[in-house]
């Protein structure tokens, strides 16, 4: 710094943590004035060069382009109203990259074919009405209008996913799944015959458990104590539920019937079905779900083992 108190373009670049070559830049474009020169033609800097050069620096780490900052320094639009623009438009780029993200990440993790990732990209893209009606059409034709029955009104109630506005990289990525998933024939089909089989349930009172409950019920205690599928304790079980699931379809207990009962459980703790719900927790921000795995499988052994027996 010289007598006057003026930095050379080198000591202003030393002091504010920046390059000769960018001080240069900056002053050339009118952002940092110089205070004057030497007689040999080298630039001078005034103090209030280091501050405003160091509000430059800020600002272009920020994103804020060369024209907004030449406004601020101006004083003709305040900063913080630059600063909240481009903050909209971080939270854009964002979106975006999580976006982005989501999509290769998925991609990446199972393998997709150059069809299948354009088919990602295109759910990951919808709209929030364009999502509705996709969501709205799988569960239309899975369960009926939701208009004619309680159980139907409550299936599409508690199966609905409901991405945020800001979503996070892994609720988008749970989204394309489960969109994918919705228009999958075979889940469909199983969603479908789970909800017929089930809408005897929707008769007026009384109320009755469902079997899939009743399963875990009985069969919770009989795991715990160590009771084997084979035992009496197990074929008493079976009894049990098999007279249960009879009067609840006013039908005898026969052969046709244990079938249908060992059909309805098998479809109940089908992966795909848990796969929908873990999905759908992760979009809405739920909890993870609890599935009765071990019950479900304990009991179709169970079955078979009385239907052997």
């Amino acid at each position: 710094m010289d007598g006057r108190g003026r930095y050379s373009i080198g000591e202003l670049a030393r002091i504010s943590g920046v390059t000769v070559k960018a001080v240069r830049f900056y002053s050339e474009r009118g952002l940092v004035p110089e205070a004057g020169r030497t007689a040999a033609g080298h630039r001078r800097y005034g103090a209030a060069a280091v501050e405003r050069l160091g509000l430059v620096r800020t600002l272009r780490e920020l994103g804020i382009d060369l024209a907004a900052i030449q406004t601020i320094l101006d004083k003709r639009i305040p900063a913080a109203q630059v600063a909240a623009a481009h903050a909209e438009a971080v939270a854009v780029q964002m979106r975006v990259l999580r976006l982005r993200y989501a999509v290769l990440s998925a991609a990446a993790r199972r393998g997709a074919t150059t069809e299948e990732m354009d088919l990602m990209h295109r759910l990951a893209l919808m709209s929030a009405a364009e999502r509705d009606r996709l969501v709205a059409d799988f569960l239309d034709s899975t369960f009926g209008d939701p208009d004619t029955a309680p159980l139907s009104r409550v299936l599409h109630r508690s199966l609905s996913p409901e991405l945020p506005d800001d979503p996070t990289s892994e609720q988008l990525e749970a989204w394309v799944e489960l969109a994918e998933l919705t228009q999958d024939p075979g889940f469909r089909s199983l969603m479908r015959g789970l909800f017929t089989d089930s809408a005897v349930h929707d008769a007026p009172a009384p109320p009755r458990k469902h079997i899939v409950a009743r399963v875990v019920e009985a069969v919770g205690p009989l795991m715990a104590a160590g009771d084997a599928v084979d035992s009496t304790e197990a074929a008493r079980a079976v009894e049990e539920i098999v007279g249960a699931y009879a009067d609840l379809h006013g039908r005898p207990d026969d052969a046709a019937l244990r079938n249908s009962l060992a059909a309805h459980l098998a479809a109940a703790n089908d992966p795909r079905r848990e796969r929908y719900e873990e999905l759908l927790s992760i979009i809405n921000g739920w909890g993870p779900p609890e599935f009765p795995h071990q019950e479900l499988d304990w009991f179709l052994a169970a079955l078979a083992q009385a239907e052997r027996g």
